[in-house]
């Protein structure tokens, strides 16, 4: 900067309004960065206004960079157009650096190659901004440095063969250009705002005045003497209660006075962005009714100047998921979001229908999912009737990828085929996009044109590797939707270079966050980024720079107000110190009003009434009680869980949803044991036929049985059980089944009677549809009522008023009430065993009579074990059809644990802390 130093100094707002040194005419200000470019627009156009001017010429204030392209540009349609060599994108500058790499020694061993391009595209800009080029050819350097260097020759040369220049060497080529008359020049060049001045733009400076051009600096105009002593500082308890004073002390100032500027600066804003603006918003629009869908948005005072990434915003989300749809495999979750995503075609009409088809769909998919199975599955699932313009572009789209999709292509055209995909997808979808995603889109069709011009740099591509180079491109834009002029800026430190407002807070100002971390770049020498005082070369450089913007706030303002957490985030909640910069600053309390939230504001508009809502209307018997009631013997089970969630999942219809997993499940395997098991036995009969056939013949029954089973599986799960796995899965069955066969040849003869049986039973006035594995029948004619189970719960189970398993009492007393036994059969590898109750001793292998059991003092007898079953069960089927739905859970919290229906009761939020302990426990 010292090569400028003697560049005269002037006030900008002279300039605006045209006093004493002539006119904006022919005058080009330049400022270090976008937004105080715009700033200094408005307040040129305030200016003008103020004057009672009708019209005016728009003032030429532009970011440098900027002026240095559009210098350029005029540049090309001069005489001298033929001589230039053409401008690479950084899209394209990124594909060169990656391709250097990637062709040298050392690229072959880096597992992340873009990476690497990045950091070295860094390295190649500020080598050159700051005059480092020269000093590398002989400086000793480490093993990155002479990677970089190797790299830096390839990228030189390459560019130099196809007369290409990049924005790092831009300067210099303007610099060069700037000496030529023909050229076109500004009258007069203002410098405004900068702090930092490279040796590169200084050397541009030097050449611009030496062309003619009259250059001079101008500076902020200071709101206030830096030595005034009016400067606060404030201490909070976290970052949080940090965010939320300091979005209460600007919306206090705006209720003063409305046209007052405002600025929110935070040094980390990256690592709080979500934070602030969530308190933000809050603070400035406590409505909640006002961001709910479909209601209408206000613009809210403030602006935040550091953008997301461009593919995080849900509209190019939904491109990709879209896009990548087509690649081959996807995660189902990911296209969980594209069938909900109101971004395609019918996404609002079929709203429903979609969520619905989701959920359906999570019981028979797999964790990954292709276009096609996705298809197939939506065809079975619905025929494609439900959701018909889905199915309609999902088929358009499948044609389209057998055509389009396959081989390599250029970049322009794969952009082509990217462009027609989104098309048949209906994207951006049905309803008009509001502003910022009016933006957001138009943001997206300009990395789309720079990825097709890719075609200079990158040789023909596949689809897949064209997609994932496109979501990078994506993933390193940054972008903020424009919106009106409004009051509150909230700003990162660079951004808030130059600017002046009427009050200031500058937030996050601790020991460990300001002065900034230094961040040389691993590339260039520590030296010569220490010699040449980069900004965050050096601990030196990095406080050099903190002192002056600090010291730069003090007079940005007619308030300022410094602050800092005294603890930070996370558990450890590490007790911070103000950073040294600010911490001669006494502290002070600031005097916020309190601002009331939307719970506050709810609980504000009215009495509060109680109301007891644990009773549901009674199930009218006379019109059909077991069509009111889906779910077959689940129902009592359920209620005699809670009450609530028998209520909300057999009369609301209310469920869960599924994540798929990997493989098959515990109750997936269950039903292949179930399959296996019933097939055997259906073919068997009799103990007798079991103890006659051959060892080969039962292995061949029982393989053939195990096929069967997992051929019923594999049309819902083709993946999980095909080739290898479903060989694997076969064997299992066998080993499983034929164990379990040893253990019924223990018992004394006996035949089964039904096997899946399944009757209507009535039960309290309750029709119920059940199920149950088998009844065996002994040769005396005693019955035994069975399922099924791969870990057998205990006897207590079926006990009690509210019993956990009451699946096969209630199929004795209502289906078989002459049947004297009730087991839960474990079929489970090493410890295959009957769970019974029974009335006789004899009946299974090691059992008891119920009166010799531990259970004889609470029933005296068999029927007397009968007789409370049947009382309890239909107390339990009475108050289901009478509507009781009381948040009851029988053992809390364990009942609660994988109840599907909680998050509808809200038990966990009444229980608090509590629930999550004992949840985490077990």
């Amino acid at each position: 900067m010292s090569s400028i130093l003697n560049f005269p100094q002037v006030l900008l707002t002279d300039f605006f309004a045209g006093r004493d040194v002539g006119s904006m005419d022919g005058v080009t200000v330049v400022t270090p960065n976008r937004r105080l470019a715009a700033t200094l627009k408005r307040e040129f156009d305030r200016t003008r206004s103020a004057e009672v001017i009708s019209a005016w010429d728009s003032a030429d204030i532009l970011p440098i960079s900027t002026f240095i392209e559009r210098f350029y540009e005029d540049a090309l349609y001069s005489a001298q157009a033929s001589h230039l060599p053409a401008l690479l994108r950084p899209a394209q500058e990124q594909v060169l650096w990656e391709d250097a790499i990637a062709r040298s020694d050392t690229g072959t061993v880096l597992l992340a190659v873009a990476e690497a391009a990045r950091l070295a595209r860094e390295a190649w800009q500020l080598a050159h901004a700051w005059r480092l080029t020269p000093q590398l050819a002989n400086f000793p350097l480490n093993e990155d440095g002479k990677a970089f260097r190797d790299w830096s020759r390839y990228y030189e040369e390459t560019t130099h063969r196809a007369r290409q220049t990049d924005r790092a060497r831009l300067c210099n080529l303007v610099a060069e250009l700037c000496l030529r008359p023909e050229i076109k020049k500004p009258r007069r060049l203002i410098c405004y705002g900068f702090d930092i001045i490279t040796p590169q733009q200084a050397s541009l400076l030097v050449k611009l005045e030496d062309a003619g051009c009259e250059v001079m600096l101008a500076q902020p105009q200071p709101q206030r003497s830096s030595q005034n002593p009016g400067s606060r500082r404030v201490q909070y308890d976290d970052a949080g209660e940090e965010i939320y004073h300091a979005a209460a002390w600007a919306r206090a100032r705006i209720e003063a006075n409305g046209s007052a500027r405002v600025g929110v600066v935070v040094p980390a804003f990256s690592e709080h962005r979500s934070t602030i603006l969530r308190i933000f918003s809050s603070m400035m629009e406590p409505d909640i009714q006002r961001s709910l869908p479909g209601a209408a948005k206000r613009v809210l005072p403030f602006n935040a100047s550091l953008g997301k990434t461009l593919a995080s915003y849900p509209l190019i989300n939904a491109a990709f998921l879209i896009l990548e749809l087509g690649k081959g495999e996807i995660g189902f979750e990911r296209t969980s979001l594209l069938l909900r995503s109101p971004f395609l075609s019918g996404g609002e009409t079929e709203m429903a229908q979609r969520a619905r088809l989701d959920a359906q769909l999570r019981n028979r998919t797999e964790p990954t999912i292709t276009l096609e199975r996705l298809l197939a599955l939506i065809e079975r699932e619905h025929d494609g009737k439900s959701c018909p313009v889905l199915a309609r572009v999902l088929i358009a789209y499948a044609e389209f990828r057998k055509v389009k999709l396959r081989g390599s292509q250029a970049p322009s055209a794969l952009a082509r085929v990217i462009s027609e995909v989104l098309r048949i997808m209906g994207f951006p979808g049905e309803r008009a996009l509001d502003s910022a995603e009016y933006q957001i889109l138009k943001k997206w069709h300009e990395v789309l044109a720079d990825f097709a011009a890719l075609d200079g740099v990158m040789p023909h591509s596949s689809y897949g590797k064209a997609l994932s180079r496109l979501r990078h491109m994506a993933a390193e834009v940054l972008f903020q939707p424009e919106t009106p002029d409004v009051p509150i800026q909230i700003l990162g430190v660079l951004e808030a270079a130059g600017m002046t407002f009427d009050h200031l807070w500058v937030m996050g100002l601790s020991d460990e966050a300001w002065p900034p971390q230094p961040r040389p770049n691993p590339f260039l020498p520590i030296e010569l980024q220490q010699a040449a005082a980069l900004p965050q070369g050096s601990a030196g450089a990095s406080l050099a720079l903190a002192s002056r913007l600090t010291k730069a706030w003090f007079s940005a303002a007619n308030e300022v107000i410094l602050s800092h957490p005294r603890h930070g985030d996370g558990r450890d909640g590490r007790a911070l110190a103000p950073s040294p910069l600010i911490a001669d600053i006494a502290v002070c309390e600031l005097e916020l009003p309190d601002y009331a939230n939307h719970r506050d504001l709810i609980h504000r508009a009215g009495r509060l009434e109680r109301i007891k809502n644990d009773e549901a209307p009674a199930i009218d018997a006379g019109n059909g009680a077991s069509g009111m009631a889906n779910g077959g013997m689940a129902v009592i089970k359920d209620q005699a869980a809670c009450a609530f969630r028998a209520f909300a999942i057999h009369r609301l219809g209310a469920s869960g949803t599924k994540a798929p997993g990997i493989g098959l499940d515990a109750m997936q395997r269950g039903i292949l044991v179930h399959h296996v098991l019933a097939q055997v036995w259906g073919q068997l009969k009799t103990k007798n036929a079991l103890d006659a056939m051959s060892d080969d013949d039962l292995g061949a029954m029982l393989m053939q049985a195990a096929k069967d089973a997992t051929a019923h599986i594999h049309r819902d799960r083709p993946t999980t059980l095909s080739g290898r796995f479903a060989v694997i899965e076969q064997r299992r069955l066998v080993r499983l089944a034929h164990e379990w066969l040893n253990e019924d040849k223990k018992r004394n003869d006996f035949a089964v009677i039904a096997i899946e049986d399944k009757r209507s039973i009535e039960i309290g006035g309750l029709e119920l549809t059940t199920r149950l594995d088998r009844v065996d029948e002994l040769s005396d004619g005693r019955r035994i009522v069975i399922d099924y189970k791969t870990r057998a719960p205990s006897v207590s189970a079926m006990l009690g008023e509210r019993p956990e398993e009451p699946q096969l009492p209630l199929y004795l007393i209502t289906a078989e009430p002459a049947a004297v036994a009730v087991a839960f059969a474990q079929v489970k590898a090493g410890e295959m065993r009957f769970t019974a109750l029974a009335r006789d001793g004899d009946l299974l292998p090691g059992g008891k009579a119920l009166g010799e059991s531990r259970l004889a003092d609470q029933h005296e007898s068999w029927e007397d074990l009968v007789a409370a079953w049947h009382a309890d069960l239909a107390r339990i089927a009475a108050d289901f059809i009478g509507g009781n739905a009381k948040i009851d859970p029988k053992t809390y919290p364990h009942t609660c644990r994988y109840c599907d229906v909680r998050s509808v009761c809200r038990i966990y939020e009444r229980a608090g802390k509590e629930f999550t302990e004992q949840e985490e426990e077990g």
